[in-house]
């Protein structure tokens, strides 16, 4: 966890809400010289900081609402932080809680050096990379849907589908399979609502396609060297991480990737893993499902889980595939160089720490 330590005339808290917010304003010697609630207005925001310009820093907790107090700061050219919401809560963690008590701790945390940092994502590529969540969103729903439909057939001990039903031309006769007409019915709907899913997903795929904004063409092209990974897919992992200098280290992209557990040690002991859910969700999904397309394609990568599972299972088998892309893909780009296949399935028996990676591209 990295901390904003740097130091400034006046440090501005903000308990931000949807509709109001909370500013408290310290000086370098810890005075508030501003407390007061607002509306979430630039104009009335601007007038209130107007006296403490100067060398202001204004920090917030990472809440859905905070876009447009990130953007006004960056066009005047004010000093802007994002806290991580969760490690705020454990820091500053109290009996009594406010909208006033929350934006004085939150300046006190800013100065004092201990305000824990999360990454403001920039205007311009956070429009995309919401859109690209959407799609996700859209596929898991799509997704559960399909499950749904295995879930019904499981339930009236009929086989399940050998055909892709999120395809219109696969789902021909497959409510008719049911005797009971509220049962059909409850399979058509599920199909109905999968086949428009589908075409928003297709709309939005080319819509992404289309209109991305891609800074670094060699490494879109890079990821898509590793076996089922496609254009959209690279996309997600793209703007999912954005700047990749940020990871000092393949553990801390892992870990933000969330395809490593936490260890938690005490006088010497190892106690169970916690916190595991800290980190990007989105990024995990994506590796998950590169995991998949990669079992899909590659009959090397089918037989070395055929493998692991017998000793550790299917579960496990996949998350130790999502971290192998993982760490691939973090050297990968931070060397820009390719993804070699070979090179991939064999560092794992030389040290597990090795890249997967070819002549430069």
């Amino acid at each position: 966890m990295r901390y904003y330590t740097r130091n400034h005339p006046f440090y501005c808290g903000i308990d931000l809400h949807s509709r109001t917010m909370h500013v408290c304003i310290l000086d370098h010697e810890g005075n508030a010289v501003v407390d007061q609630g607002i509306a979430c207005n630039p104009k009335a925001f601007l007038k209130l900081i107007a006296p403490y310009r100067q060398g202001l820093v204004v920090g917030v907790e990472s809440i859905f609402c905070w876009y447009w107090l990130a953007d006004l700061c960056q066009e005047e050219k004010i000093a802007f932080v994002l806290g991580h919401a969760f490690y705020m809560k454990l820091i500053h963690g109290g009996k009594g809680k406010n909208d006033r008590i929350d934006a004085g701790k939150i300046a006190r945390l800013l100065r004092c050096g201990s305000f824990p940092l999360a990454y403001a994502y920039p205007k311009g590529m956070r429009e995309t990379r919401d859109l690209l969540r959407r799609r996700m969103y859209l596929v898991r729903h799509r997704s559960g849907l399909l499950t749904h439909i295995h879930i019904v057939h499981s339930q009236y001990n009929l086989p399940a589908p050998d055909k892709q039903l999120h395809w219109h031309s696969n789902q021909a006769g497959v409510a008719e399979r049911f005797a009971s007409a509220s049962v059909r019915q409850n399979v058509s709907v599920d199909l109905r609502l999968i086949n428009h899913l589908s075409q928003v997903i297709v709309e939005l795929e080319e819509y992404l396609i289309r209109t991305a904004r891609v800074e670094d063409r060699q490494t879109y092209e890079r990821l898509q060297t590793i076996p089922g990974v496609g254009r959209v897919l690279a996309l997600v992992l793209l703007y999912e991480t954005h700047d990749w200098s940020r990871f000092s280290s393949v553990g801390q992209f892992l870990s933000y990737a969330r395809l490593v557990r936490c260890l938690h040690e005490s006088a010497g002991k190892t106690v169970a893993s916690g916190n595991n859910k800290i980190g990007n969700p989105h990024l995990k999904w994506a590796f998950a499902e590169a995991a998949c397309l990669m079992l899909s394609v590659s009959e090397r990568a089918r037989r070395w889980k055929q493998r692991y599972q017998q000793k550790r299972g299917a579960g496990k088998a996949m998350s130790v595939l999502a971290a192998k892309l993982g760490r691939a893909v973090y050297h990968m780009l931070r060397k820009q160089e390719a993804f070699a296949e070979e090179r991939f399935w064999n560092s794992g028996r030389r040290a597990g720490n090795q890249p997967a990676l070819a002549a430069k591209a």
